[in-house]
């Protein structure tokens, strides 16, 4: 056995108790300084891009990424950022750099022009993303509107509506193998690009539906890390519970209608009549979806009574008047 030297430390296990260095912002903009010329960008876009990296590194805990992968199921898309300095755009034509690229609108850009970006998505399109300052509306709707969200319904609304059981993924399962075992890559992207877009649609259509009807909206904050974790991975991606929670947060934004996202504990079990904890419990009561209150009698939908509960807890959150004084 070698002998033990005392009083010698190295630098890499001073640098390891240390932990890494990570870039602040002004150091990468210093090391930078000159890239847009070299580049031929502005040197708002060449900011901006070290503005997505630091968010980008933050969200992932990591103080380095792999910014730039070429190939690869997991290369990285072509994204270019641009402020309202950089672009000018007159009907569907946009001059960026000295270059003209035409558009197609989806629509007429409204508000004050602010940033935007291009993007690229997996089968090779470009698309031009566009933000503009709008002013804020104001609503003077009552209704509270709980929403619970699962897997044998994606959503269930308080009021009555609901977003049927996701199967984007599952009914286009058998396509998608068949063409991966062809190896068929352009077909693969297509199929992939088909269940996102369905997926989109019926998560922006229901959440479009639920800010025009109601003055608050309350979502409970189930884990999709803990969900997958337990086992129903596929299901949980397909439903995709964090997108309908962003479309609903910057819909309600825009209305002027109250969101929040309260704790869901106990909203299964508990009645929303009389509050008792005598509803289904565990994985054995996961087949029941309606059930009898032992303590009042009252019969509830499974889902209805768990979103009827996140209303009355997200009232109770913000101080709002209780379940007597509004609509559900």
């Amino acid at each position: 056995m070698p002998p033990i030297r005392s009083g010698t430390t190295s630098t890499r296990s001073a640098r390891a108790r240390l932990g890494p260095q990570w870039a602040t912002k002004k150091q990468l903009r210093d090391l930078t300084k000159g890239a847009s010329k070299e580049l031929g960008l502005p040197s708002q876009v060449i900011q901006e891009i070290i503005d997505e990296f630091l968010t980008k590194r933050k969200q992932a805990r990591r103080p380095k990424l792999r910014w730039r992968v070429s190939r690869g199921p997991r290369r990285s898309l072509g994204w270019i950022p641009f402020t309202n300095q950089d672009v000018e755009i007159a009907g569907s034509i946009a001059l960026f750099c000295g270059r003209t690229i035409r558009l197609w609108k989806h629509r007429e850009i409204e508000g004050r022009f602010k940033s935007g970006n291009f993007s690229q998505d997996a089968r090779g399109r470009w698309y031009c993303d566009i933000v503009c300052e709008v002013e804020r509306q104001t609503t003077n709707r009552t209704r509270v509107v709980g929403i619970d969200l699962g897997h044998k319904t994606a959503a269930k609304s308080s009021d009555g509506p609901e977003l049927p059981q996701a199967r984007f993924y599952r009914e286009l399962e058998d396509q998608l193998a068949e063409a991966q075992r062809r190896g068929r890559k352009r077909q693969v992207q297509t199929i992939h690009a088909k269940i996102a877009n369905r997926r989109k649609d019926a998560l922006h259509k229901f959440s479009r539906a639920v800010v025009n009807r109601a003055g608050a909206v309350f979502v409970g904050n189930i884990s999709s890390p803990w969900q997958i974790a337990s086992g129903a991975a596929k299901a949980t991606h397909d439903v995709s519970w964090s997108m309908l929670r962003n479309f609903l947060e910057y819909k309600c934004d825009h209305a002027g209608v109250v969101f929040a996202e309260v704790n869901e504990a106990y909203t299964t079990q508990a009645c929303s009549g009389c509050g008792a904890l005598s509803g289904p419990q565990g994985r054995e009561g996961l087949a029941d979806r309606q059930w009898v209150c032992s303590a009042c009698g009252a019969v509830h939908d499974r889902d209805q009574n768990a979103a009827l509960n996140i209303a009355r807890l997200g009232c109770e959150t913000l101080g709002l008047k209780g379940p007597g004084s509004f609509v559900l």
